[in-house]
C-alpha cells in the first residue's frame, strides 16, 4: 500500500517516486514508462494525477511523450537526475544535516554509513 502525505500534492509525490526509480535505473533509458492506467491502478490514484506527475517528469527533461507509443525515458535522464539530486543535496540538505550533526556532537568517526 502506498501512502501519501498532506504536505505535498500527490502528483508531486508520485513524480518524486518515479524520479527515484529512474535514478535506480528502472526503467532503463530508452525504455517505456509504465502507462497512466498501470500507474493509476498500482498507486490507487486518479489517472489525471498520474498524467500530471508524468508531465512533471517531461518538464524536467527526464521522459518524453511519443504519440501512439507512450512515455520513453530520455537518454541521459539518469545522469541529469543524479546531478540535480546531488546539487540539491549539497545546497539544501547537507548544510542542515551538518548543522544537526554538530549540535549533536557527532563526528565522521561516529558515522558508519557502510553498515547495513
Amino acid at each position: 500500500m502506498h501512502s501519501w502525505n498532506d504536505q505535498t500534492p500527490i502528483y508531486q509525490q508520485l513524480a518524486d517516486r518515479l524520479a527515484a526509480q529512474l535514478l535506480d535505473g528502472s526503467p532503463p533509458e530508452g525504455d517505456l514508462m509504465p502507462s497512466v492506467r498501470t500507474l493509476a491502478s498500482s498507486y490507487l490514484i486518479n489517472p489525471l494525477t498520474v498524467s500530471r506527475a508524468l508531465q512533471a517528469l517531461v518538464d524536467k527533461g527526464l521522459v518524453e511523450s511519443h504519440r501512439g507509443v507512450g512515455m520513453l525515458v530520455r537518454p541521459g535522464a539518469r545522469n541529469r537526475l543524479l546531478q540535480s539530486e546531488r546539487d540539491q543535496f549539497l545546497q539544501r540538505d547537507w548544510p542542515a544535516l551538518r548543522a544537526r550533526l554538530q549540535r549533536l556532537g557527532l563526528t565522521a568517526n561516529d558515522l558508519n554509513w557502510e553498515a547495513q
